[in-house]
């Protein structure tokens, strides 16, 4: 089994379908669906080799894919059809039949799957399934996937850092909500935290997904060349936050963001450690209206 990260609090997006829930205040992350869409389809167009894999990719079998921290929808509809439509078309293009689709929706186990598969497009290209758990930890089974996506969800760490939490850290990071304007232990600590994530997150999939297969990722990132979070929008957004909800919170002993903007070579960093089981990488940025994202793929060997 792949590592696994323990979860001790999972914290979702709000369900149900009122004015106050996910679904009806989540067009800034469908944005970043649309924007990302071109650069996805380029890059399963160049990048999932399906012609070379037959075997592996056989179309008379069901293709894979899994979007890891799905929400409650309806984003991740548009992003599952986009991928199946792109997948499909490739299937064509080297004169082989249609596959059947099989979508699985991971979220955390208290994540709203009924308002997820009753939103579901009636005439939506492929069967679904759902998979909770914690996309920190093995979901599925070895080599079960041709494709796995997540988009707006890796930012969020599996837990606080515990450095600073501890008094006598010198992460420890008292009257503040975030690392935005802190000191570079604080940024360490997120960093670390973020690292070990990323090492069960990545290992996880690698498991999942058939030799060859593709893993595709949307997550907010620095600008090119930034190296300080403080001094983008969202970080601004952030120090604006803070300071009226440590007011909020001084009735609790702490109270914390728990999310992480990486840059180029922050994440590059962390795929050193897994060079001995990936293809290629690469990624491509992208502006949405405070943050700059990150879209990567990597291509897992067997």
């Amino acid at each position: 089994m792949a590592p696994t990260t323990n979860i001790k609090e999972a914290h979702p997006m709000k369900g149900g379908d009122d004015p106050n829930s996910y679904v009806q205040n989540s067009s800034y992350q469908k944005g970043v669906i649309d924007a990302a869409k071109e650069i996805i389809i380029e890059a399963v167009t160049q990048h999932l080799d399906l012609e070379n894999n037959l075997t592996t990719f056989d179309p008379s079998k069901p293709f894979s894919i899994g979007d890891f921290g799905c929400s409650t929808g309806p984003n991740t509809y548009f992003a599952m059809q986009n991928i199946v439509e792109v997948v499909a078309e490739k299937y064509k293009s080297i004169k082989q039949p249609k596959p059947e689709f099989h979508v699985f929706f991971n979220d955390h186990v208290n994540n709203d799957f009924n308002i997820l598969f009753r939103g579901i497009p009636p005439n939506s290209d492929y069967f679904a399934a759902g998979v909770p758990g914690s996309f920190y930890s093995r979901v599925l089974p070895k080599g079960s996937l041709h494709l796995a996506h997540c988009s707006y969800a890796l930012h969020w760490l599996s837990q606080v850092p515990k450095e600073i939490q501890d008094k006598n850290s010198p992460a420890y990071n008292k009257g503040k909500i975030h690392y935005t304007g802190t000191e570079k232990y604080v940024v360490k600590a997120y960093f670390d935290q973020f690292q070990r994530d990323m090492d069960v997150f990545l290992t996880s999939r690698a498991l999942e997904l058939v030799g060859g297969g593709l893993l595709i990722i949307q997550m907010p990132g620095l600008p090119s060349g930034e190296t300080m979070f403080t001094m983008t929008g969202a970080g601004l957004l952030h120090a604006i936050l803070g300071s009226s909800l440590m007011e909020l919170a001084k009735s609790v002993s702490f109270f914390y963001i728990i999310s992480f903007s990486s840059s180029r070579s922050f994440f590059f960093f962390v795929m050193l450690f897994f060079i001995y089981h990936i293809v290629e990488c690469s990624y491509v940025a992208f502006r949405g209206n405070f943050v700059t994202f990150l879209l990567i793929h990597i291509i897992f060997t067997q």
